[in-house]
């Protein structure tokens, strides 16, 4: 059965939802692999985390990573606002979209949601991670500041058994993804910048078939929100 992998859905509940019904149309038998970023930015975070426990809660076969926004998430849990790294807009939208007054509110089912989720996944023929590995470490599985912040670093293949790696974390154009995708490159970053619709090669979201190595794009239907452009 396919096997899906996407990314970087950053509270664009709307989006995420006409990717799984309308694109990938979505079957109990597949697997979709989500590789961090639910929460934060976008207008609806708490959607985004109650369609994918909707679907897992229906058997469908979703599996979860932790990128840097969901840890931002769960530490203002703790710290507060000063954990997060958004502007003033960007928290309220949080905060309305979960309807609390604070980010120490966040009801626990989603604290519990974000405060499980692993950090990486290795599968038969790929590894999984929301932003890299930082292969200048002696052991690349323990840096989870890597794994979920890390930019410009180059794999060092022997050390991924020679598997294939996709992440996030970057926004990257559409243009660049479909090629490194049809180049059936080793590494692909399947960030295509969802929440950021006000720049133009940005604002989709982009899924992998991991076997096929088809792409399903679906552009960003939340707007308008206010957001940053990005770059």
């Amino acid at each position: 059965m396919p096997r899906y992998a996407l990314t970087d859905i950053h509270g664009c509940a709307r989006t995420f939802k006409a990717m799984v019904h309308n694109q990938l149309q979505l079957s109990r038998n597949d697997e979709l692999y989500l590789l961090g970023d639910f929460v934060n930015k976008g207008p609806d975070s708490r959607g985004v985390v109650d369609f994918i426990l909707h679907l897992q809660k229906q058997g469908y076969q979703v599996h979860c990573l932790r990128g840097n926004h969901d840890q931002m998430l769960l530490k203002s849990v703790e710290k507060g606002k000063k954990a997060l790294t958004l502007t003033p807009t960007e928290q309220e939208l949080v905060l309305q979209s979960f309807g609390i007054n604070g980010f120490e509110h966040l009801p626990e089912k989603y604290v519990n949601f974000l405060d499980t989720l692993p950090y990486y996944l290795e599968l038969p023929d790929y590894f999984l991670v929301h932003a890299g590995f930082d292969f200048r470490q002696p052991d690349i599985f323990s840096d989870k500041e890597a794994m979920l912040n890390i930019r410009g670093y180059t794999p060092d293949w022997k050390r991924l058994g020679n598997k294939r790696l996709l992440h996030g974390h970057t926004p990257t154009s559409l243009h660049a993804i479909k090629k490194a995708a049809s180049h059936k490159d080793q590494r692909l970053n399947l960030d295509a910048g969802c929440v950021y619709y006000k720049n133009a090669a940005y604002g989709n979201l982009a899924a992998l078939d991991m076997d096929t190595q088809e792409l399903f794009i679906q552009p960003n239907i939340d707007r308008p929100y206010p957001v940053a452009r990005k770059g």
